[in-house]
């Protein structure tokens, strides 16, 4: 709704994207968990941990469209997207197997802004700057417990999902989106 309320092209798109990777991610995710026949339960795995990737790049959006802008915006709305692409290819043809590497991938994909630190802090507010940088410590916590084999891990894992896409939602919503915030 704030993406669309300002009017502007980049705010409706940037927040559609976003918006709608979210979705994608958090319906599959469901799906995935709500299926128990195998057959099925293995494509939704597969749509599971491609969304992963599609809700990075979508995240990352409106931080590099909107909050962003001008050249090093759209490079990096280029590359974070090529990398979305790359990592749903490489997840198509080998989910399940280099799981370590996967959750590497995923931990530099979503790191990667920090190339733009400089120009992310001249033109994100501060608190903009504190949910983006809460979302990616969150996200990145769970990683820890993603390939544990303790009790309650995957479950940990979700919640810190759940923080992180929280904390980037605040961000989003209230700061990048909204015209001085």
């Amino acid at each position: 709704y704030l993406g669309v309320s300002r009017g502007e092209g980049l705010h409706v798109a940037s927040a559609g994207v976003y918006g709608a990777t979210l979705v994608a991610l958090y319906a599959a995710s469901t799906l995935y968990h709500a299926f128990r026949r195998p057959g099925v339960k293995r494509v939704l795995r597969v749509l599971d941990h491609c969304a992963i990737y599609l809700l990075i790049a979508g995240t990352y959006t409106p931080f590099v469209l909107v909050g962003l802008g001008g050249r090093l915006g759209w490079t990096l709305f280029a590359v974070v997207w090529a990398m979305a692409v790359a990592g749903i290819v490489f997840k198509v043809f080998a989910t399940g197997r280099f799981a370590v590497v996967s959750t590497a991938a995923y931990v530099a994909m979503g790191w990667l802004g920090i190339v733009a630190l400089g120009p992310l802090i001249r033109s994100l507010s501060g608190a903009a700057l504190v949910w983006l940088l809460a979302g990616g410590i969150a996200y990145t916590a769970g990683t820890f417990f993603y390939h544990r084999k303790i009790p309650y891990a995957h479950a940990l894992w979700h919640v810190f999902v759940l923080l992180g896409s929280v904390c980037h939602f605040v961000a989003i919503g209230l700061y990048v989106l909204v015209p001085g915030a």
